[in-house]
Protein backbone atom coordinates (compact mmCIF):
# COMPACT_ATOMS: atom_id res chain seq x y z
CA UNK A 1 0.00 0.00 0.00
CA UNK A 2 2.57 2.14 0.78
CA UNK A 3 4.38 1.76 -2.14
CA UNK A 4 1.66 2.39 -4.78
CA UNK A 5 0.81 5.48 -2.40
CA UNK A 6 3.92 6.98 -3.51
CA UNK A 7 3.99 5.71 -6.91
CA UNK A 8 0.26 7.34 -7.21
CA UNK A 9 1.73 10.73 -5.80
CA UNK A 10 -0.69 10.30 -2.77
CA UNK A 11 2.59 10.84 0.04
CA UNK A 12 3.64 14.39 -0.42
CA UNK A 13 2.01 17.46 -0.28
CA UNK A 14 4.69 18.87 -2.68
CA UNK A 15 4.88 16.86 -4.98
CA UNK A 16 4.00 17.84 -8.72
CA UNK A 17 2.65 16.59 -11.37
CA UNK A 18 5.03 17.95 -13.96
CA UNK A 19 6.76 14.62 -15.55
CA UNK A 20 4.31 13.68 -18.19
CA UNK A 21 6.56 10.75 -18.49
CA UNK A 22 5.05 9.78 -14.87
CA UNK A 23 1.69 9.83 -15.76
CA UNK A 24 0.71 6.46 -16.60
CA UNK A 25 3.04 5.08 -13.45
CA UNK A 26 0.20 7.44 -11.40
CA UNK A 27 -2.70 6.28 -13.40
CA UNK A 28 -1.63 2.24 -13.12
CA UNK A 29 -0.90 2.88 -8.92
CA UNK A 30 -4.29 4.15 -8.69
CA UNK A 31 -6.34 0.97 -10.54
CA UNK A 32 -4.33 -1.50 -8.21
CA UNK A 33 -5.31 0.82 -5.35
CA UNK A 34 -9.20 0.42 -6.37
CA UNK A 35 -8.57 -3.04 -6.80
CA UNK A 36 -7.14 -3.81 -3.61
CA UNK A 37 -9.37 -1.51 -1.69
CA UNK A 38 -12.46 -2.94 -3.60
CA UNK A 39 -11.27 -6.55 -2.53
CA UNK A 40 -9.71 -6.46 0.63
CA UNK A 41 -11.21 -5.59 3.90
CA UNK A 42 -8.09 -5.36 5.35
CA UNK A 43 -6.73 -2.30 2.70
CA UNK A 44 -10.25 -1.10 3.94
CA UNK A 45 -9.08 -0.20 7.28
CA UNK A 46 -5.51 0.52 6.09
CA UNK A 47 -6.79 2.97 3.72
CA UNK A 48 -8.22 4.97 7.09
CA UNK A 49 -5.62 4.28 8.92
CA UNK A 50 -3.29 6.01 6.15
CA UNK A 51 -5.88 8.95 5.95
CA UNK A 52 -6.16 8.02 2.10
CA UNK A 53 -9.04 10.24 1.35
CA UNK A 54 -7.17 13.58 2.36
CA UNK A 55 -4.68 12.35 -0.02
CA UNK A 56 -6.80 11.84 -2.51
CA UNK A 57 -8.49 15.03 -1.94
CA UNK A 58 -4.77 17.31 -2.19
CA UNK A 59 -4.00 14.92 -5.41
CA UNK A 60 -7.29 16.55 -7.18
CA UNK A 61 -6.31 19.93 -6.16
CA UNK A 62 -2.73 19.70 -8.59
CA UNK A 63 -5.23 18.02 -11.06
CA UNK A 64 -7.73 20.92 -10.94
CA UNK A 65 -7.68 22.90 -14.34
CA UNK A 66 -5.24 21.05 -15.52
CA UNK A 67 -5.04 19.39 -18.79
CA UNK A 68 -3.87 15.83 -20.08
CA UNK A 69 -4.41 14.59 -16.96
CA UNK A 70 -8.04 12.80 -17.10
CA UNK A 71 -7.13 9.49 -16.44
CA UNK A 72 -5.69 10.59 -13.25
CA UNK A 73 -8.53 12.38 -12.30
CA UNK A 74 -10.91 10.11 -13.36
CA UNK A 75 -9.31 6.96 -10.80
CA UNK A 76 -8.65 9.31 -8.31
CA UNK A 77 -12.44 10.03 -8.22
CA UNK A 78 -13.60 6.39 -8.59
CA UNK A 79 -11.45 5.59 -5.39
CA UNK A 80 -12.42 7.98 -3.48
CA UNK A 81 -16.01 6.67 -4.66
CA UNK A 82 -15.19 3.68 -3.04
CA UNK A 83 -13.80 4.84 0.38
CA UNK A 84 -16.90 6.93 0.53
CA UNK A 85 -19.03 3.74 -0.55
CA UNK A 86 -17.90 1.13 1.97
CA UNK A 87 -16.97 3.45 4.75
CA UNK A 88 -19.83 5.80 6.29
CA UNK A 89 -16.89 7.61 8.48
CA UNK A 90 -14.94 8.62 5.32
CA UNK A 91 -18.62 10.82 4.16
CA UNK A 92 -18.35 12.42 7.33
CA UNK A 93 -14.68 13.28 7.09
CA UNK A 94 -15.37 14.32 2.92
CA UNK A 95 -18.42 16.25 3.68
CA UNK A 96 -17.13 18.57 6.84
CA UNK A 97 -13.27 18.09 7.73
CA UNK A 98 -11.95 17.93 3.86
CA UNK A 99 -14.54 20.16 1.85
CA UNK A 100 -15.31 17.25 -0.23
CA UNK A 101 -18.50 19.63 -1.56
CA UNK A 102 -17.38 22.72 -2.92
CA UNK A 103 -14.14 20.27 -4.09
CA UNK A 104 -15.93 17.60 -6.05
CA UNK A 105 -18.25 20.39 -7.25
CA UNK A 106 -15.41 22.43 -8.68
CA UNK A 107 -14.25 19.22 -10.65
CA UNK A 108 -17.62 18.87 -12.53
CA UNK A 109 -17.46 22.41 -12.94
CA UNK A 110 -14.35 22.13 -14.67
CA UNK A 111 -15.20 19.05 -16.79
CA UNK A 112 -18.05 20.90 -18.62
CA UNK A 113 -15.98 23.59 -18.85
CA UNK A 114 -18.72 25.82 -17.33
CA UNK A 115 -18.74 29.96 -17.67
CA UNK A 116 -21.26 31.34 -14.96
CA UNK A 117 -23.41 34.28 -16.55
CA UNK A 118 -24.90 34.68 -13.13
CA UNK A 119 -24.29 33.28 -9.79
CA UNK A 120 -26.72 30.36 -10.60
CA UNK A 121 -26.57 30.59 -14.00
CA UNK A 122 -24.38 28.96 -16.71
CA UNK A 123 -24.21 29.76 -20.36
CA UNK A 124 -25.54 26.48 -22.46
CA UNK A 125 -24.41 26.23 -25.92
CA UNK A 126 -26.78 24.02 -27.38
CA UNK A 127 -24.64 23.67 -30.82
CA UNK A 128 -21.50 23.14 -28.98
CA UNK A 129 -19.44 19.77 -29.38
CA UNK A 130 -20.41 16.68 -27.17
CA UNK A 131 -18.14 16.05 -24.10
CA UNK A 132 -15.29 13.98 -24.34
CA UNK A 133 -14.70 10.53 -23.58
CA UNK A 134 -12.57 11.50 -21.09
CA UNK A 135 -14.07 14.69 -19.62
CA UNK A 136 -17.44 12.26 -19.50
CA UNK A 137 -16.10 9.75 -17.11
CA UNK A 138 -14.17 11.91 -14.79
CA UNK A 139 -18.25 13.73 -14.37
CA UNK A 140 -19.77 10.24 -13.99
CA UNK A 141 -17.18 9.44 -11.46
CA UNK A 142 -17.20 12.83 -9.19
CA UNK A 143 -21.05 12.59 -9.44
CA UNK A 144 -21.42 9.11 -7.92
CA UNK A 145 -18.44 10.33 -5.27
CA UNK A 146 -20.57 13.73 -4.46
CA UNK A 147 -23.66 11.10 -4.01
CA UNK A 148 -22.12 9.31 -1.46
CA UNK A 149 -21.13 12.88 0.82
CA UNK A 150 -24.08 14.31 0.54
CA UNK A 151 -26.25 11.09 0.68
CA UNK A 152 -27.83 11.85 4.16
CA UNK A 153 -27.51 15.83 3.41
CA UNK A 154 -31.69 16.04 3.21
CA UNK A 155 -31.73 15.31 7.32
CA UNK A 156 -28.80 17.51 8.17
CA UNK A 157 -28.96 20.47 6.10
CA UNK A 158 -28.50 24.10 7.69
CA UNK A 159 -28.98 27.13 6.23
CA UNK A 160 -25.30 28.16 5.60
CA UNK A 161 -25.03 25.37 2.72
CA UNK A 162 -27.85 26.71 0.72
CA UNK A 163 -25.30 28.36 -1.21
CA UNK A 164 -23.39 25.38 -1.93
CA UNK A 165 -25.90 23.18 -2.31
CA UNK A 166 -27.66 25.94 -5.24
CA UNK A 167 -24.09 25.89 -7.06
CA UNK A 168 -24.14 22.28 -7.07
CA UNK A 169 -27.53 22.25 -8.66
CA UNK A 170 -26.88 24.75 -11.03
CA UNK A 171 -24.00 22.73 -12.08
CA UNK A 172 -26.45 19.56 -12.40
CA UNK A 173 -28.52 21.76 -14.83
CA UNK A 174 -25.86 22.47 -17.30
CA UNK A 175 -25.11 18.73 -16.84
CA UNK A 176 -28.89 17.95 -17.90
CA UNK A 177 -28.67 19.89 -20.66
CA UNK A 178 -25.32 18.83 -22.35
CA UNK A 179 -24.42 15.71 -24.04
CA UNK A 180 -21.74 13.20 -24.11
CA UNK A 181 -20.12 11.05 -26.71
CA UNK A 182 -22.66 8.27 -27.39
CA UNK A 183 -26.49 8.06 -26.44
CA UNK A 184 -25.69 5.70 -23.37
CA UNK A 185 -22.84 7.68 -21.80
CA UNK A 186 -25.50 10.67 -21.63
CA UNK A 187 -27.79 8.54 -20.14
CA UNK A 188 -25.19 7.44 -17.73
CA UNK A 189 -24.40 10.76 -16.92
CA UNK A 190 -28.12 12.22 -16.44
CA UNK A 191 -28.70 9.15 -14.15
CA UNK A 192 -26.02 9.91 -12.08
CA UNK A 193 -26.63 13.95 -12.06
CA UNK A 194 -30.72 12.55 -11.54
CA UNK A 195 -29.39 10.86 -8.24
CA UNK A 196 -27.29 13.35 -6.85
CA UNK A 197 -30.27 15.93 -7.34
CA UNK A 198 -32.34 13.57 -5.09
CA UNK A 199 -29.90 14.20 -2.25
CA UNK A 200 -30.26 18.10 -2.93
CA UNK A 201 -32.52 19.95 -0.53
CA UNK A 202 -35.66 20.50 -2.13
CA UNK A 203 -35.96 24.42 -0.99
CA UNK A 204 -32.65 24.43 -3.63
CA UNK A 205 -34.14 23.04 -6.50
CA UNK A 206 -35.37 26.03 -7.15
CA UNK A 207 -32.25 26.93 -9.59
CA UNK A 208 -33.19 24.18 -12.15
CA UNK A 209 -35.61 26.58 -13.65
CA UNK A 210 -34.57 30.19 -13.64
CA UNK A 211 -36.31 33.44 -15.70
CA UNK A 212 -35.81 33.56 -19.30
CA UNK A 213 -32.22 35.40 -20.37
CA UNK A 214 -32.27 39.37 -22.38
CA UNK A 215 -31.73 36.75 -25.77
CA UNK A 216 -34.37 34.46 -24.92
CA UNK A 217 -36.55 37.59 -24.28
CA UNK A 218 -36.13 39.47 -26.98
CA UNK A 219 -36.57 36.07 -29.16
CA UNK A 220 -39.67 36.02 -27.72
CA UNK A 221 -40.26 39.56 -28.61
CA UNK A 222 -39.42 39.46 -32.36
CA UNK A 223 -41.39 36.14 -32.81
CA UNK A 224 -44.13 38.09 -31.95
CA UNK A 225 -43.78 40.65 -34.31
CA UNK A 226 -42.78 38.44 -37.21
CA UNK A 227 -46.16 36.79 -36.47
CA UNK A 228 -49.65 38.54 -38.38
CA UNK A 229 -52.49 38.60 -35.60
CA UNK A 230 -52.93 36.96 -32.38
CA UNK A 231 -50.93 33.79 -33.29
CA UNK A 232 -49.77 33.41 -29.66
CA UNK A 233 -50.09 29.25 -29.93
CA UNK A 234 -47.61 29.13 -33.03
CA UNK A 235 -44.81 32.00 -31.13
CA UNK A 236 -44.53 29.46 -28.05
CA UNK A 237 -43.98 26.60 -30.96
CA UNK A 238 -41.06 28.69 -32.57
CA UNK A 239 -39.89 29.71 -29.27
CA UNK A 240 -39.63 26.11 -27.77
CA UNK A 241 -37.72 24.86 -30.80
CA UNK A 242 -34.99 26.40 -28.87
CA UNK A 243 -35.96 26.26 -25.15
CA UNK A 244 -39.34 25.23 -22.54
CA UNK A 245 -40.48 28.31 -21.37
CA UNK A 246 -43.77 28.56 -18.87
CA UNK A 247 -44.64 31.83 -17.32
CA UNK A 248 -41.28 33.07 -17.93
CA UNK A 249 -39.23 30.64 -16.78
CA UNK A 250 -37.08 28.80 -18.39
CA UNK A 251 -38.01 24.88 -18.49
CA UNK A 252 -35.68 23.07 -20.14
CA UNK A 253 -33.94 20.76 -17.21
CA UNK A 254 -37.43 19.83 -16.36
CA UNK A 255 -38.36 19.28 -19.67
CA UNK A 256 -34.86 17.08 -19.89
CA UNK A 257 -35.80 15.56 -16.20
CA UNK A 258 -39.10 14.48 -17.75
CA UNK A 259 -38.26 12.91 -20.96
CA UNK A 260 -35.55 11.10 -19.13
CA UNK A 261 -38.41 9.45 -16.62
CA UNK A 262 -40.26 8.66 -19.88
CA UNK A 263 -37.29 6.79 -21.32
CA UNK A 264 -36.48 4.91 -18.38
CA UNK A 265 -40.67 3.87 -18.52
CA UNK A 266 -40.47 2.45 -21.99
CA UNK A 267 -37.57 0.07 -21.42
CA UNK A 268 -39.66 -1.66 -19.16
CA UNK A 269 -37.42 -2.94 -16.59
CA UNK A 270 -35.93 -2.31 -13.26
CA UNK A 271 -37.80 0.32 -12.83
CA UNK A 272 -36.98 0.51 -8.85
CA UNK A 273 -33.56 1.35 -9.63
CA UNK A 274 -34.22 3.54 -12.95
CA UNK A 275 -37.32 4.74 -12.64
CA UNK A 276 -38.24 5.62 -9.27
CA UNK A 277 -35.56 8.16 -8.70
CA UNK A 278 -36.32 10.59 -11.26
CA UNK A 279 -40.34 10.19 -10.40
CA UNK A 280 -39.37 11.12 -6.83
CA UNK A 281 -37.71 13.81 -8.03
CA UNK A 282 -40.10 15.14 -9.79
CA UNK A 283 -42.82 14.69 -7.20
CA UNK A 284 -40.79 16.51 -4.61
CA UNK A 285 -39.99 19.04 -6.67
CA UNK A 286 -43.71 19.58 -7.98
CA UNK A 287 -44.66 19.70 -4.51
CA UNK A 288 -42.28 21.96 -3.01
CA UNK A 289 -42.35 24.53 -6.39
CA UNK A 290 -45.55 26.33 -8.36
CA UNK A 291 -44.10 27.21 -11.70
CA UNK A 292 -42.27 23.65 -11.50
CA UNK A 293 -45.58 21.55 -10.61
CA UNK A 294 -47.89 23.22 -13.04
CA UNK A 295 -45.53 22.96 -15.99
CA UNK A 296 -45.65 19.32 -15.33
CA UNK A 297 -49.05 19.41 -15.27
CA UNK A 298 -49.28 20.47 -18.77
CA UNK A 299 -47.33 18.20 -20.05
CA UNK A 300 -48.31 15.24 -18.16
CA UNK A 301 -52.05 15.80 -17.81
CA UNK A 302 -53.31 18.37 -20.31
CA UNK A 303 -57.20 19.23 -20.70
CA UNK A 304 -59.13 16.01 -21.45
CA UNK A 305 -60.64 16.08 -24.78
CA UNK A 306 -61.03 12.55 -26.13
CA UNK A 307 -62.32 10.29 -23.19
CA UNK A 308 -63.46 6.74 -25.70
CA UNK A 309 -60.23 5.12 -24.08
CA UNK A 310 -59.55 4.37 -20.79
CA UNK A 311 -56.72 6.17 -19.24
CA UNK A 312 -54.38 3.34 -18.65
CA UNK A 313 -54.80 2.59 -22.61
CA UNK A 314 -52.75 4.93 -25.08
CA UNK A 315 -48.88 5.86 -25.79
CA UNK A 316 -48.89 9.48 -23.77
CA UNK A 317 -46.82 10.28 -20.83
CA UNK A 318 -50.33 10.24 -18.66
CA UNK A 319 -51.15 6.38 -19.99
CA UNK A 320 -48.07 5.04 -19.49
CA UNK A 321 -48.11 6.54 -15.24
CA UNK A 322 -51.64 5.46 -14.64
CA UNK A 323 -50.21 1.94 -16.12
CA UNK A 324 -47.86 2.34 -13.31
CA UNK A 325 -50.58 2.54 -10.94
CA UNK A 326 -51.16 -0.64 -10.90
CA UNK A 327 -48.10 -2.60 -10.98
CA UNK A 328 -46.77 -5.19 -8.97
CA UNK A 329 -44.46 -3.79 -7.47
CA UNK A 330 -45.15 -1.64 -4.58
CA UNK A 331 -42.76 0.73 -4.73
CA UNK A 332 -43.08 1.72 -8.43
CA UNK A 333 -46.77 1.70 -8.29
CA UNK A 334 -46.68 4.13 -5.23
CA UNK A 335 -44.79 6.66 -6.69
CA UNK A 336 -46.29 6.67 -9.76
CA UNK A 337 -49.78 7.71 -8.08
CA UNK A 338 -48.37 9.88 -5.67
CA UNK A 339 -46.45 11.97 -9.01
CA UNK A 340 -49.74 12.08 -10.29
CA UNK A 341 -51.59 12.92 -6.88
CA UNK A 342 -49.43 16.13 -6.47
CA UNK A 343 -50.01 17.09 -9.96
CA UNK A 344 -53.75 17.42 -9.39
CA UNK A 345 -52.57 19.55 -5.94
CA UNK A 346 -53.66 16.21 -3.64
CA UNK A 347 -57.41 16.54 -4.83
CA UNK A 348 -59.24 13.40 -4.88
CA UNK A 349 -61.98 14.77 -7.83
CA UNK A 350 -58.92 16.26 -10.20
CA UNK A 351 -57.03 12.67 -9.80
CA UNK A 352 -60.25 10.33 -10.44
CA UNK A 353 -60.78 12.55 -13.39
CA UNK A 354 -58.02 11.91 -15.40
CA UNK A 355 -57.12 8.28 -13.63
CA UNK A 356 -60.56 6.93 -13.07
CA UNK A 357 -61.41 5.18 -9.19
CA UNK A 358 -59.87 1.55 -10.26
CA UNK A 359 -56.39 2.48 -10.96
CA UNK A 360 -56.14 5.39 -8.03
CA UNK A 361 -58.08 2.91 -5.26
CA UNK A 362 -54.58 1.67 -3.67
CA UNK A 363 -53.38 5.27 -3.22
CA UNK A 364 -56.75 6.28 -1.72
CA UNK A 365 -56.59 3.39 0.10
CA UNK A 366 -53.43 4.40 1.58
CA UNK A 367 -53.94 7.84 2.52
CA UNK A 368 -57.45 7.54 3.86
CA UNK A 369 -59.10 9.03 0.92
CA UNK A 370 -61.35 6.48 -0.63
CA UNK A 371 -64.28 8.75 0.87
CA UNK A 372 -62.94 11.72 -1.10
CA UNK A 373 -61.36 14.95 -0.01
CA UNK A 374 -57.61 15.77 -0.21
CA UNK A 375 -54.18 15.46 1.09
CA UNK A 376 -52.48 17.20 3.28
CA UNK A 377 -50.03 19.57 1.69
CA UNK A 378 -51.49 23.11 0.50
CA UNK A 379 -51.53 24.37 -3.06
CA UNK A 380 -52.27 27.47 -4.77
CA UNK A 381 -56.52 27.66 -5.40
CA UNK A 382 -56.51 28.09 -9.16
CA UNK A 383 -59.08 26.04 -10.51
CA UNK A 384 -59.10 23.59 -13.37
CA UNK A 385 -61.18 24.62 -16.58
CA UNK A 386 -62.41 21.65 -18.54
CA UNK A 387 -62.62 21.51 -22.03
CA UNK A 388 -66.41 21.81 -23.56
CA UNK A 389 -65.76 17.86 -25.13
CA UNK A 390 -65.15 16.57 -21.61
CA UNK A 391 -68.25 18.71 -19.95
CA UNK A 392 -70.19 17.20 -22.45
CA UNK A 393 -69.06 13.63 -22.19
CA UNK A 394 -68.79 13.35 -18.10
CA UNK A 395 -72.17 12.76 -17.82
CA UNK A 396 -71.50 9.09 -19.44
CA UNK A 397 -67.51 8.56 -18.08
CA UNK A 398 -67.59 5.30 -16.22
CA UNK A 399 -66.51 6.70 -12.48
CA UNK A 400 -64.34 3.69 -12.22
CA UNK A 401 -62.71 2.77 -15.26
CA UNK A 402 -62.17 6.33 -16.28
CA UNK A 403 -63.98 6.97 -20.10
CA UNK A 404 -67.01 7.26 -21.85
CA UNK A 405 -69.35 4.31 -22.12
CA UNK A 406 -72.25 4.21 -24.12
CA UNK A 407 -75.43 3.84 -21.61
CA UNK A 408 -76.25 -0.37 -21.30
CA UNK A 409 -79.35 -1.47 -20.34
CA UNK A 410 -80.26 -2.38 -17.15
CA UNK A 411 -80.84 -6.41 -16.80
CA UNK A 412 -83.12 -6.25 -14.08
CA UNK A 413 -85.91 -3.52 -15.47
CA UNK A 414 -87.04 -7.04 -17.40
CA UNK A 415 -87.13 -9.21 -13.83
CA UNK A 416 -89.96 -9.82 -11.92
CA UNK A 417 -90.06 -8.84 -7.81
CA UNK A 418 -89.71 -12.47 -7.40
CA UNK A 419 -86.69 -13.39 -9.18
CA UNK A 420 -85.05 -9.82 -8.64
CA UNK A 421 -85.46 -11.21 -4.95
CA UNK A 422 -84.26 -14.97 -5.63
CA UNK A 423 -81.24 -13.35 -7.80
CA UNK A 424 -80.15 -10.85 -4.59
CA UNK A 425 -80.68 -13.81 -1.78
CA UNK A 426 -78.29 -15.94 -4.14
CA UNK A 427 -75.76 -12.92 -3.97
CA UNK A 428 -75.78 -12.77 -0.66
CA UNK A 429 -75.33 -16.51 0.34
CA UNK A 430 -72.52 -16.54 -2.19
CA UNK A 431 -71.26 -13.58 -0.17
CA UNK A 432 -71.38 -15.21 3.07
CA UNK A 433 -69.49 -18.36 1.78
CA UNK A 434 -66.86 -16.66 0.64
CA UNK A 435 -66.68 -14.75 3.96
CA UNK A 436 -67.04 -18.24 5.39
CA UNK A 437 -63.96 -19.53 4.25
CA UNK A 438 -62.10 -16.12 4.48
CA UNK A 439 -61.75 -16.05 0.76
CA UNK A 440 -63.39 -12.76 1.01
CA UNK A 441 -63.40 -10.28 4.05
CA UNK A 442 -66.01 -7.47 3.98
CA UNK A 443 -64.51 -4.22 4.41
CA UNK A 444 -65.98 -1.00 5.34
CA UNK A 445 -65.44 3.09 5.78
CA UNK A 446 -64.01 4.13 9.14
CA UNK A 447 -65.23 8.10 9.58
CA UNK A 448 -61.52 8.75 9.38
CA UNK A 449 -61.78 7.51 5.36
CA UNK A 450 -59.82 4.51 5.89
CA UNK A 451 -60.81 0.76 5.68
CA UNK A 452 -61.39 -1.80 8.18
CA UNK A 453 -63.28 -4.50 8.49
CA UNK A 454 -66.88 -4.06 8.31
CA UNK A 455 -68.04 -4.93 11.64
CA UNK A 456 -65.58 -2.61 13.43
CA UNK A 457 -66.71 0.11 10.84
CA UNK A 458 -70.60 -0.17 12.09
CA UNK A 459 -69.13 -0.27 15.41
CA UNK A 460 -67.52 3.07 14.78
CA UNK A 461 -70.47 4.49 13.68
CA UNK A 462 -72.31 3.68 16.14
CA UNK A 463 -70.87 4.70 18.54
CA UNK A 464 -70.37 8.05 16.80
CA UNK A 465 -74.89 7.88 16.50
CA UNK A 466 -74.88 7.59 20.32
CA UNK A 467 -72.65 10.31 21.09
CA UNK A 468 -74.37 12.92 18.56
CA UNK A 469 -77.93 11.28 20.28
CA UNK A 470 -76.46 12.29 24.08
CA UNK A 471 -75.28 15.24 23.12
CA UNK A 472 -79.03 16.47 21.88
Amino acid sequence: MQILLRLAKLNELDDSLDKVSEFPVIVESLKCLCNIVFNSQMAQQLSLELNLAAKLCNLLRKCKDRKFISDIKCFDLRLLFLLSLLHTDIRSQLRYELQGLPLLTQILESAFSIKWTDEYESAIDHNGPPLSPQETDCAIEALKALFNVTVDSWKVHKESDSHQFRVMAAVLRHCLLIVGPTEEKTEELHSNAVNLLSNVPVSCLDVLICPLTHEETAQEATTLDELPGDKTTEKETVLKNSTMVYNGMNMEAIHVLLSFMEKRIDKGSSYREGLTPVLSLLTECSRAHRNIRKFLKDQVLPPLRDVTNRPEVGSTVRNKLVRLMTHVDLGVKQIAAEFLFVLCKERVDSLLKYTGYGNAAGLLAARGLLAGGRGDNWYSEDEDTDTEEYKNAKPNINLITGHLEEPMPNPIDEMTEEQKEYEAMKLVNMLDKLSREELLKPMGLKPDGTITPLEEALNQYSVIEETSSDTD
